[in-house]
Parts: C-alpha cells; structure tokens; sequence
C-alpha cells in the first residue's frame, strides 16, 4: 500500500488560493478594514501612559505611568460613573434580554402564519429607526406641554411630569426604549435556532400528550440553549460600552446625575476638552473590565454547562 506523501504548507495554500480565489478576495475588504480600524489604533494605546502632546507626537511625549488612571479613581465622579454604567448594562440585561426569546418562543407556537409574519414585522421594523429619530420621537410623546403621554395622565386627573427632565425615569426611559426597538430584530436569531429543532422532537411529544407548556420547556428551551449561553457571553462582554449615541442624546442638565456614563464622559473630557491622555486611560480601564467580565462569565458557562465562546 503506498502512502501519500503530505504536501508542504504552502503549496497547500497556493492549491487552495488558485481554487477559491473568488472567497479569499471577497474576505480581503473585511480583514483590511479590522487591520486599519481596529488592530493599528491600539499603537495609541501607550497615550494613556503618556503625557500627550500633540505637537511632541506619541513618540515624543513623556511616559507618567498610572498617573491617569490615578486621577480617574481618585476622581469624585469615578463611582457615580461605574454605578450609572452598571446600573444601564445590568437593567438592560435583566430585561432586554429575555423579552426577545420570550417573543421568538410565542412565534415559533403561533399556528397562523400570517398573523405571524405580521407580529414579526411589526415587533422588528422599529430597528430600523435611527438613535437620533428614537430619541426625537421620546422627547415629543414624553413633552410635559404636548406629549401623549402627558396629555393621558392629565385626562386621568394627574399632574403632567417632564420624564426626560428626572434622573429617577431616564434608566426606565433608556432601557424599555431599547427593548421597544430591538426585542424583534434579536428575536430572529432565536427563530433560526428554534427552526432547527428536529420536527420528530415536536411529534412524539405531541403523541406522548404533551402540552404547549411542556412543549417549551422540555423542547424549545434546551434547543435554543447554545445560543442563549453563547449571545448571553456576548452581552456580559460588553457590559461597559453602553450605547453612547442614545444616552448623550437623551442626556440634559436635569438628568445629569442618571444619565452620565462612562462612553459620554469620555467624549467629553477626550474630545471637547482635549485631555488625550486622560480619556485613553479612562477607555483602556473600560476595556480591561469588559474583558475580564468576558473571560469569567466564559469560564463560567464552561464549568456549568458545554457551551462556551472558547
């Protein structure tokens, strides 16, 4: 018997280029793009080390070590801020996460197709709606001279309040915002997961009498699973970048004490005050944190179940 000899590597990829040009040059754009946009900023990093100067250059600038990172946590504003940032992301979390497979579950039962695709249109279409037009649109509905919202409760005998104007209602107003415009589009993902359950599953245990509820729990649930551990990774992950566009928009003088995060105080102080240094200490800080959430909550999923990112 004779044994084929292995080919050199890079043959094998010259083999490999010269069959599937066609997919290596529609992958070359992406690749570019993370290699220019995201891989070669990190070489500004060392700015959160550094005195900057734009005049002296990154290279040029003196290094100060942690001396920013020192002033942001000794900073007055360093607690307010990671509580504000916490209290969004884990709101968000809480409730924004679980209304998408709640809503692809009660789909995937639903026997009128039609009816169906009219629920699936409508809960995702606001997606599509932009952050500035979103926020636009709750200023109008929650104006304490003009708003429906308003104009409900003065009808009901209440007093008109300026929601957007009370640091209490800007976490309820930002995160149900937030589920409004984006239970529907997250939900697709978890109907192409429940479209991939076995149709046998669904048969037998309607044979063995089981009921919608049962159905659910027993078969809807572990299917869909994967995707919930590994989505729900993603999400821990990014605890720390909360939408920054949303939250400056919907932030005023009133809101302040609620409605300033980390992503908006970095803008403020990096590029309308110009301290460079400072703000790329505070945003490496971010990161660092999103990463160790990332990696625990991965080694979490690990030991507690067989799924996991890595």
């Amino acid at each position: 018997m004779i044994e084929k000899t292995k080919q050199p590597l890079n043959v094998r990829i010259k083999r490999a280029f010269r069959k599937d040009w066609q997919l290596f040059l529609m992958c070359l754009l992406p690749v570019i793009y993370f290699i220019v946009f995201h891989y070669l900023p990190m070489y500004g990093v060392q700015i959160a080390f550094k005195d900057f100067q734009a005049s002296k250059g990154i290279c040029g600038s003196s290094w100060v070590g942690v001396k920013y990172f020192k002033r942001f946590f000794e900073s007055y504003q360093f607690w307010p801020l990671i509580k504000n940032t916490l209290s969004l992301s884990l709101l968000q979390i809480l409730i924004g996460f679980p209304i998408p497979i709640l809503l692809a579950i009660l789909l995937n039962q639903m026997k009128n197709q039609k009816f169906r695709q009219f629920v699936q249109t409508v809960t995702y279409c606001p997606h599509f709606i932009s952050i500035v037009v979103l926020t636009g649109m709750l200023y109008i509905f929650l104006s304490p001279r003009t708003g429906l919202i308003n104009n409900l409760i003065t009808s009901l005998g209440g007093d008109a309040k300026f929601f957007l104007g009370q640091p209490e209602w800007f976490r309820p107003i930002f995160v149900l915002s937030g589920v409004w415009q984006n239970a529907g589009w997250s939900a697709i993902i978890y109907i192409a997961a429940l479209a991939g359950i076995s149709p046998d599953l669904y048969e037998a245990a309607k044979m063995d009498g089981a009921n919608r509820w049962q159905i659910i729990r027993h078969i809807d649930i572990p299917g869909i699973m994967p995707t919930v551990t590994m989505l729900l990774i993603m999400e821990m992950g990014k605890v720390m970048n909360i939408g920054f566009q949303k939250a400056y928009l919907m932030q005023n003088g009133l809101n302040i004490a609620a409605s300033e995060i980390i992503p908006t105080y970095i803008y403020k102080i990096g590029l309308i005050d110009a301290q460079y240094s400072y703000s790329a200490a505070i945003s490496l800080f971010n990161n660092i944190i999103n990463i160790i959430l990332l990696v625990t909550v991965n080694k979490i999923a690990q030991k507690t179940s067989e799924n996991s990112l890595w």
